[in-house]
């Protein structure tokens, strides 16, 4: 069995770079190969705004109003925006965006865009009424975007058609200003998280009813956050792919000059992470194209990272963490913060940027 199955990460999963113009643009990604995009997130790196993310399945909320968009940040219900303000296009390369600050102000900005593709749709099932509901999907990459509707009934199961078992599950009201709630294998699904708070991992049933997702559905409880009858939600769910995506958790060790270092498989191109055992710690996102630490030896290509955003704030990039993106994984050098306190419990989600041994058997170098 070959190591990896996706020699070229960038054909499912691409960071991009841009700076506003405070009009509209067109971004194209970097990809040596075109790369459609079917989730998009933004974030302004200069300025204190609001995170956007768009999607295929929810889609352009019509009229020439543009795409609709949440923000992770907030407990907001989607905005179906105007004059194509935000997200005006998901296209086969890239994504353009209105004259809205929060996507295109004078400032640097940083976009997060997954391919997803083989879209559907159909009834909903497990208790209560079946609800409708649809999706565009990777099985090869892992991602399932899928939006439905909510039936109230504690064991109503949402198909995520990946083939197999997710170990991230993210979640939205869409018609009303509810938390948004993380399911995670490492915080286990008998407790979740909230993407727009520093909360710890909450044992909460109405999440996702104690259940574990299988390889067909994930069940929801009843609260709000994903299962209020026919209310809309949009989940972005992942499975695992060796040598492309990994999901899991690591323990700080509270050290500035060799901190945790965790294994992922592949050199990552994005890390999320928040800590779950504690309370007061922010999700923290670190990707392979914002750098501001140069090399002793001068040049651009490194392994240091000390640019940081973080879901839950509008902050613009933070400097206070450190962080190697490595051929095989990440590591820290922070003794504490929100990254690394000694003996903490964090979860984590990466992305390749490229596999540690590809399929020929060819291993690939840090930076």
């Amino acid at each position: 069995m070959a190591y990896t199955t996706i020699d070229n990460p960038e054909l499912y999963f691409q960071a991009k770079t841009y700076t506003g113009n405070a009009g509209t643009q067109t971004i194209t990604l970097d990809g040596e190969e075109d790369m459609a995009v079917d989730l998009n997130w933004i974030k302004c790196r200069g300025a204190t705004e609001n995170h956007v993310v768009s999607d295929s399945v929810r889609g352009d909320s019509g009229a020439s109003s543009g795409y609709y968009t949440l923000h992770p940040n907030t407990t907001a219900a989607q905005y179906g925006g105007g004059g194509n303000e935000y997200v005006s296009a998901l296209s086969s390369n890239g994504f353009s965006v209105g004259n809205n600050d929060q996507v295109n102000v004078a400032q640097p900005f940083v976009s997060w865009n997954w391919k997803a593709g083989t879209t559907g749709s159909g009834t909903t099932t497990g208790s209560g009424t079946g609800k409708a509901y649809s999706y565009s999907v990777s099985t090869t990459a892992g991602i399932s975007i899928t939006k439905w509707l909510g039936n109230g009934s504690s064991g109503h199961t949402i198909p995520h058609n990946l083939g197999t078992t997710p170990q991230v599950v993210i979640m939205k009201n869409l018609d009303n200003a509810i938390t948004w709630i993380v399911g995670h294998k490492s915080a286990a699904f008998t407790n979740i998280l909230f993407l727009d708070t520093t909360a710890a991992a909450t044992d909460d049933a109405n999440g996702f009813a104690d259940t574990d997702p299988t390889s067909t559905v994930w069940t929801m409880g009843t609260g709000n956050g994903g299962n209020d009858n026919d209310v809309n939600y949009v989940g972005y769910i992942f499975s695992e792919r060796q040598g492309y995506s990994k999901f899991g958790s690591y323990t700080g060790n509270g050290s500035a000059t060799n901190g945790t270092f965790v294994y992922t498989g592949f050199r990552p191109a994005f890390v999320m992470t928040k800590g779950s055992s504690a309370s007061g710690l922010n999700w923290l996102l670190m990707d392979n194209k914002r750098h501001s630490v140069a090399p002793a030896s001068g040049g651009t290509n490194f392994n240091v990272i000390n640019r940081q955003l973080m879901p839950n704030l509008t902050n613009a990039d933070d400097t206070n963490e450190n962080i190697d993106f490595l051929s095989n994984g990440f590591k820290w050098y922070r003794d504490g913060g929100d990254s690394n306190y000694d003996g903490r419990t964090y979860v984590y989600m990466a992305f390749a940027e490229a596999p540690f041994v590809n399929s020929n058997g060819v291993p690939c170098n840090a930076r």
